[in-house]
């Protein structure tokens, strides 16, 4: 019997994570989950992401690591950047900090490979999720980053139906204060 390949799987919410994680287990890989998501704003948002995932990943059997909430030491290390449209050179820098610390996260646990649910996501630029997850394994050297888009291959459909029979709670922003104001700017228009 072969063991399983062991990666850590950066994930921004449960919604996001399903399917990729269903993937996972169905081909022999197993994810330890990393919450690292200090960019979500206020602390209720976080802490519902955050519930979602867990129970989710319980109901799994998998692990999941809570990094620390220190939304603080992001707004600083995005400072300056707050007006950036989405997509822009914010989403990049907040990718960066967050894949670094899984970056660090996956050389501290022994693991060789990290991945990340952001990903999945079609408001997400994948370019700049790559570029950030590849930046992150360089600085931390000894782990790699799989690139992998997690659109395709049926997974965009399979995320939809997932969330919908385990009746997750799906967000309507990002999750930082500046993407909430876009979204809200967006619905007004």
């Amino acid at each position: 019997m072969t063991m399983a390949k062991e990666v850590l799987l950066h994930s921004c919410c449960a919604p996001c994570s399903s399917a990729i994680i269903e993937w996972m287990l169905n081909n022999d890989v197993r994810p330890t989950i990393f919450y690292c998501n200090p960019n979500i704003y206020p602390k209720e948002e976080y802490e519902t992401r955050k519930q979602e995932i867990t129970g989710y990943a319980g109901r799994l059997g998998l692990e999941i690591i809570d990094d620390d909430y220190n939304h603080e030491a992001w707004l600083e290390y995005v400072k300056g950047l707050e007006g950036e449209p989405e997509r822009g050179s914010r989403c990049l820098e907040c990718f960066k900090y967050r894949l670094l610390r899984t970056a660090e996260k996956c050389k501290e646990l022994g693991l060789q490979e990290f991945t990340t649910t952001l990903a999945s996501s079609r408001w997400k630029s994948l370019e700049q999720i790559t570029q950030a997850g590849m930046w992150a394994a360089g600085q931390v050297g000894g782990v790699s980053f799989d690139a992998r888009n997690w659109r395709k291959g049926g997974l965009q459909e399979r995320r939809n139906q997932l969330l919908k029979e385990n009746g997750f709670y799906n967000q309507q922003y990002c999750g930082c204060e500046f993407s909430m104001c876009r979204t809200a700017d967006k619905k007004s228009d």
